[in-house]
C-alpha cells in the first residue's frame, strides 16, 4: 500500500492503520481512500480484530482532501468519479473505529474523524471546516455530523467562516471523547481500543450499531442533499478561482459567479 500504513496485530486484538502522506500534511486523495477502504473492509473480515485505530502523525491527522485532484473538475466530473464511495465503505464498517488526532484534522480529515466512533485528540489538535474559503463547501459530512456532535451555531460558525476549533473546545462541545499531551495520544487510543477489544466482539458491533442507529437517523438523506450541493460548488468560477489561488498559494478574489 502506497499511503497507507497497516499494523494488523498493534496490540491484542487491535489494529492500528496511519495514514502516511506527511509531504502533503496526510491530504487524503482518491487513491488514499481506496487503500483505507479496502483496508478497513479486510480487518471487518478479520476475527482476530475487534477494534481499528486510524491516525496520521503528530502534525497532522488529514489536513483536508488532495485540492489539485479537484480543481480542474467540473459538477459532471464530480458526479462520474463518485468520491464519496469509499466513504460509504468507511461509514459501513462494523468494527469500532477509533479516530487518534494530533495536530491539523481540516476538511476531509474532520469528516474521517467524525466518520469513526470516538476520537482521542491531542492537545495540539485543530478541528475544522474550511471548503468555504476555496470556494466550496463540506462533501464527505462536515455539514451533517459536525451539526449533530455540537449543535446547529456552532456548526454553522465553523461551515461558514472555516474557523477551527482546539482540542479543549471540541472535548468541550461534545465532539472528541478525550484530550491528552500530544506524547500519550496515541497511547490513550491503544488504551480506548483494548478497553473495547476486551469485550465481546458480537456484542460491541451489535451496540455500536445501535448508537449509530440512534445518531445517524435521517443522516443519509442529509448526506445525499450536502453532496448534491456540494458538487454543485464545481459549477461555480469561485470554485476554479479558490482551487487555484490555494494552489499558487495567494489570495482568491472571489466574483460571486
Amino acid at each position: 500500500m502506497k499511503y497507507i500504513q497497516l499494523t494488523e496485530q498493534y496490540r491484542p486484538y487491535v489494529s492500528l492503520i496511519q495514514i502516511n502522506r506527511p509531504k502533503e500534511l496526510n491530504a487524503l486523495n482518491t487513491e488514499l481512500m481506496q487503500e483505507l477502504s479496502q483496508t478497513l473492509n479486510s480487518l471487518d473480515a478479520n476475527t482476530h480484530v475487534r477494534a481499528i485505530i486510524i491516525t496520521g502523525n503528530e502534525k497532522a491527522f488529514a489536513a483536508g482532501a488532495d485540492i489539485k485532484q479537484m480543481a480542474d473538475k467540473s459538477t459532471i466530473d464530480m458526479l462520474a468519479i463518485d468520491q464519496f464511495k469509499t466513504w460509504d465503505i468507511i461509514k459501513k464498517t462494523k468494527k469500532p473505529l477509533i479516530a487518534a488526532v494530533s495536530g491539523f484534522a481540516l476538511g476531509g480529515g474532520c469528516e474521517l474523524a467524525m466518520t469513526c466512533d470516538m476520537i482521542v485528540a491531542s492537545e495540539t489538535a485543530k478541528f475544522g471546516q474550511p471548503e468555504i474559503k476555496i470556494g466550496i463547501m463540506p462533501g464527505a459530512g462536515g455539514t451533517q455530523r459536525l451539526t449533530k456532535a455540537i449543535g446547529k451555531a456552532r456548526a454553522m460558525e465553523m461551515v461558514l467562516t472555516g474557523s477551527f476549533i482546539s482540542g479543549d473546545e471540541a472535548l468541550k462541545y461534545g465532539l472528541i471523547n478525550k484530550v491528552v499531551p500530544v506524547e500519550i495520544y496515541l497511547q490513550e487510543a491503544v488504551n480506548l481500543a483494548e478497553s473495547i477489544a476486551s469485550m465481546s466482539p458480537i456484542a460491541a458491533q451489535l451496540a455500536k450499531e445501535a448508537v449509530n442507529r440512534a445518531f445517524e437517523t435521517h443522516l443519509d438523506e442529509g448526506l445525499h442533499f450536502e453532496r448534491k450541493n456540494f458538487y454543485l460548488t464545481f459549477s461555480s468560477e469561485d470554485q476554479k478561482e479558490g482551487m487555484q489561488a490555494f494552489i499558487e498559494k495567494r489570495k482568491p478574489d472571489y466574483k460571486g459567479q
